[in-house]
């Protein structure tokens, strides 16, 4: 029996606590893979994936940057933007 891989976290992730807003950074990878995913995690316990994979946690981190930088914590507020997923 093949056991799952094992998860890599980035350094880069934590708590990051703007205006007032925190959000949940998580930066992720398989231990055999080289592409990493970004995650946040807002206050209400939204998980928020990007669907493309980075060549690198900084990479990753980067877009998460640059995305407080435009938008604001604010982009990753519960809001209409977000569908609900279908309850059978």
């Amino acid at each position: 029996m093949e056991r799952d891989p094992y998860l890599v976290f980035s350094s880069r992730n934590g708590r990051i606590t703007r205006d007032g807003m925190t959000v949940e950074l998580c930066i992720v990878r398989l231990e055999h893979a080289a592409e990493w995913t970004l995650e946040v995690v807002n206050q209400k316990g939204t998980s928020i994936v990007w669907d493309d994979p980075f060549e690198s946690d900084e990479a990753a981190f980067e877009e998460f940057e640059r995305t407080i930088a435009e938008e604001g914590l604010e982009a990753f507020l519960d809001d209409a933007r977000i569908i609900p997923f279908p309850r059978g």
